[in-house]
């Protein structure tokens, strides 16, 4: 009966394959994060492209336009929970010196750089850009400064 149980090994093989699966099992549950963080920065970002572009299109000056774009994204961005490292809005404000009576449209282009220093996995880069264009109608018969 005790050499039976000496030479018993069941339970040397359950944690063997307890060793080898969970680290395993780790880096399958990071790379998860990993990809989920990206994906929400990445709707994040398109949404406050859209905000800054529908927000320089309710400008009425290219300098007003910068500046609410601008402020756009960052609410858009925070309110995501979403944080930044750097983020650049980019716009093409060609619309909003359309003449009187044709659309124009108002472009705008952000640039969100994400942190991902804190998942340590082999492979993965301690940050990431995302990039997001949206464009917005400038209204034909609004007021022309």
């Amino acid at each position: 009966m005790i050499r039976r149980l000496i030479n018993d090994e069941r339970g040397f093989s359950n944690a063997a394959e307890i060793i080898i699966i969970a680290p395993a099992l780790a880096l399958l549950i990071a790379l998860l994060v990993a990809g989920g963080r990206t994906a929400l920065a990445d709707n994040a970002t398109q949404g406050a492209a859209m905000s800054a572009a529908r927000a320089a299109s309710l400008s009425r000056t290219p300098a007003d336009a910068a500046t609410a774009a601008e402020d756009a994204a960052r609410r858009s961005m925070s309110q995501s929970g979403i944080t930044c490292a750097n983020l650049t809005v980019n716009l093409n404000l060609g619309g909003l010196t359309a003449p009187l009576g044709t659309t124009g449209t108002v472009s705008a282009t952000v640039n969100c750089t994400v942190s991902l220093s804190d998942i340590t996995i082999p492979g993965i880069p301690g940050s990431r850009m995302m990039t997001s264009d949206a464009s917005s109608p400038v209204d034909a018969y609004r007021e022309r400064n």
